[in-house]
């Protein structure tokens, strides 16, 4: 089959259009794959629950009878070191979990007034 002299600078300029244009999409239009949106996603939910588990963690802080002396271990440890001092003290324990979950024990720390 052969195609006619006037067909072809229309499909060369199809052809390039859809190029460019799915060039332009991904760079600047902000279009992502389906494993990059995946990602986001994730990160995002991710972030969504550790919010809503600092109050659980800020009540389980407030309701422990032990929260004095706990308190004072978390402050007298260096900055560093008090996000593991929170987690020892099982304040970033969800019910429900074998273990504490560090972004919850940072965002805790974040949140209670030292």
């Amino acid at each position: 089959m052969t195609t006619p002299d006037w067909l072809k600078p229309g499909l060369y300029g199809a052809l390039i259009g859809a190029i460019l244009v799915a060039a332009l999409g991904f760079t600047w239009g902000g279009w992502v794959t389906g494993r990059t949106a995946n990602a986001q996603a994730m990160e995002m939910s991710r972030g969504d629950v550790v919010a809503s588990m600092v109050p659980v963690c800020l009540d389980m802080a407030q309701q422990d009878p032990a929260r004095d002396e706990k308190m004072e271990t978390i402050r007298a440890a260096s900055s560093y070191e008090r996000r593991n001092a929170l987690m020892a003290g099982g304040w970033a324990t969800v019910p429900g979990t074998d273990g504490p979950d560090r972004d919850i024990a940072q965002a805790c720390l974040a949140a209670l007034e030292l």
